[in-house]
């Protein structure tokens, strides 16, 4: 479920309530004669972005002119009536589609995007009716059916929707890896505002940092006990299997465009059989996710976790990166090479527990729990990596251990205190601490590492982290045995 945006706000008697938008997906089961429609229709709405793609070019070739929106969208009349096929699509789902085309170049023209291709079938999707003419949806959330008016066709669906209200627009889309058709709506919702700071009704006291990593997935730390869950290993469960098949699949035909080959019947029958072992990993990793930020979300008001660049993480080793050689370049001290065999199992790692997906669940989870508690204003304190350093940082004295950034020291030892900790656990003790304040080091307050919270894109009258610091009472923190002793984290750091 995801939240798109904001589209009206109406205030109930408690001013707590408001109008949002959301989208809901159900899976559509088409039979035989109603297949065929669709395939149709998407083969059409390709050839009109196409077609407006090329005018477009056309125009600023030989005319040195940019079109417009309405400069294409009023010949679609005309257009229909010298194309009779295409009179049996809807003119809002028409629109849509050349809407499309200039949403693209105008993404160009701010540079955001690459210039507009031409797009082959297999890469084109679907279509969009952006009003309520042309389809109608009969369900309450669970399953249904949906009509396409336009075409006379009425399609039996399944699903269930976390929230269920208005439906606004319709998107059909069509997966190739999966032969599968699919109905998106976006439905206005009415949803409880999410209160934090001073004008929530939590105390703010149950708070919890966490540590993603690759052969501990998590590790979490409350005040009181550590707690770490294992990687999961989706992909290298999988691993094996998926590369049996993809074998087989290398062995048939497969598409040339160059040579104007077609695939054949048993390469599409083993590229389906690959997609759908591709798409069992990603629904078991997704679900996995669910889970353990439910169960977070549902125990604690406040979570404390480090910004990760993920994306750079799982980049590919560097050129001339052999086993056995150390990377070109000047190498560090403290530090050794990595081989491309091991980035590609490190990269392996990270995305079998997927990091960044983990932590935008999580910042949904703690924000509105709609799972456990609706609205529950919770908080995610996203912690500056670069200037905190919880992985190089003592928890004890707070000297920076710069040699402890080596991923293969997996227990820290510090020469200045002799403190002695797990390099997970102690990562999540800097960042339990920080979020208290109680961290020994330079320039390592909250507003000096740069805190970001989930509440930084809301209003300004929903409370601050700095309130949010003068409201909530810090709990004392059971002990925790270290060497068979008893010792609270939180005194021993603070002195």
């Amino acid at each position: 479920m995801l939240i798109l945006t904001v589209k009206r706000e109406s205030k109930n008697q408690g001013g707590d309530t408001y109008m949002a938008t959301r989208r809901q997906t159900f899976r559509l089961y088409p039979n035989k004669a109603a297949l065929r429609q669709l395939f149709k229709a998407r083969r059409m709405h390709q050839y009109i972005y196409n077609a407006c793609l090329a005018g477009r070019k056309y125009a600023w070739e030989t005319e040195s002119k940019s079109l417009k929106y309405y400069d294409q969208q009023n010949k679609l009349p005309e257009f229909k009536k010298d194309n009779p096929e295409f009179a049996v699509l809807g003119s809002q789902a028409l629109q849509a589609t050349v809407k499309r085309v200039d949403l693209a170049f105008q993404a160009f023209f701010k540079g955001l995007r690459k210039r507009p291709k031409f797009k082959p079938l297999r890469n084109y999707s679907g279509w969009t009716y952006p009003g309520f003419a042309g389809w109608k949806v009969y369900t309450n959330g669970r399953h249904g059916k949906v009509e396409l008016r336009d075409l006379g066709l009425s399609i039996r669906m399944r699903g269930k929707a976390k929230q269920w209200g208005i439906p606004t627009t319709l998107t059909i889309v069509y997966r190739p890896s999966s032969d599968e058709w699919y109905a998106s709506f976006t439905v206005d919702v009415k949803s409880v505002e999410p209160k934090f700071g001073s004008r929530s009704e939590l105390e703010y006291e149950s708070i919890i940092a966490y540590d993603l990593g690759t052969t501990t997935a998590l590790t979490t730390y409350d005040g009181s006990e550590y707690n770490e869950l294992s990687n999961p290993r989706f992909i290298r469960n999988s691993e094996q299997e998926i590369k049996r098949k993809s074998k087989m699949m290398r062995r048939k035909t497969a598409p040339n465009s160059k040579l104007n080959t077609k695939p054949s019947k048993r390469w599409r029958k083993s590229r389906k059989a690959v997609s759908k072992l591709q798409r069992k990993v990603s629904n078991q990793r997704k679900n996995w996710q669910h889970q353990i930020t439910s169960d977070i979300a549902s125990r604690y008001d406040i979570g404390v976790t480090e910004e990760l660049q993920v994306k750079n993480m799982t980049g590919k080793a560097k050129k001339g990166s052999k086993m056995g050689r150390p990377r070109v370049g000047a190498r560090r001290k403290g530090t050794r090479p990595i081989s491309k065999r091991q980035k590609a199992g490190l990269n392996k790692s990270v995305l079998d527990v997927g990091m960044s997906a983990l932590n935008k669940m999580m910042i949904h989870k703690l924000r509105l729990n709609s799972y456990k508690i609706e609205a529950k204003g919770g908080l995610l304190l996203i912690l500056d990596t670069k200037k905190l350093k919880p992985s190089q940082r003592c928890p004890n004295c707070g000297k920076i251990h710069k040699h402890w950034a080596d991923l293969s020291n997996r227990y820290h030892v510090c020469d200045s205190c002799g403190f002695e900790i797990e390099r997970d656990k102690g990562s999540t003790l800097v960042m339990y601490q920080t979020a208290l304040s109680r961290q020994p080091g330079d320039g390592i307050a909250l507003v000096d590492v740069d805190v970001r919270s989930s509440t930084s894109k809301t209003r300004k009258d929903t409370g601050s982290f700095r309130q949010l610091q003068q409201k909530k009472r810090s709990k004392p923190s059971k002990s925790v045995k270290v060497d068979g002793e008893d010792r609270n984290p939180i005194r021993l750091a603070v002195g």
